[in-house]
């Protein structure tokens, strides 16, 4: 369930950065969770304002609430949920892999067709 702020005219504001209280809100989860969350999840790293306070942008915030998704909704483990984060950010990387291993393939093949 998102916590969103409504401006005068009964639209939602659309914030840039939210503070850890906020994000708590919003998310259904403590304070001291999304703290742990940052030590278990490599791409949950929030900046700190000029006080050291943690800001959260809305990709943060989208990140959070697909690990509390992944935790509390579908009952993954922390290790679990950190393998199907990592295959998230990884498509692209295994798009290029794959091409490049086709590459390889053909040439290889080529290599073979002209020794024999």
């Amino acid at each position: 369930m998102w916590y969103i702020a409504l401006n005068t005219f009964g639209r939602p504001i659309r914030k840039l950065y939210y503070s850890i209280g906020e994000v708590s809100k919003i998310v259904g989860v403590a304070q001291h969770v999304l703290r742990y969350w940052e030590t278990e999840f490599a791409q949950l790293q929030p900046r700190k304002n000029r006080a050291g306070r943690r800001v959260y942008t809305s990709s943060d915030l989208a990140l959070v609430q697909r690990i509390h998704e992944l935790l509390r909704v579908n009952k993954f483990t922390l290790y679990g949920a950190r393998q199907i984060l990592d295959r998230a950010d990884a498509p692209e990387d295994a798009d290029e892999a794959r091409s490049e291993l086709i590459k390889l393939r053909t040439f290889l093949e080529n290599m073979r067709q002209q020794l024999s």
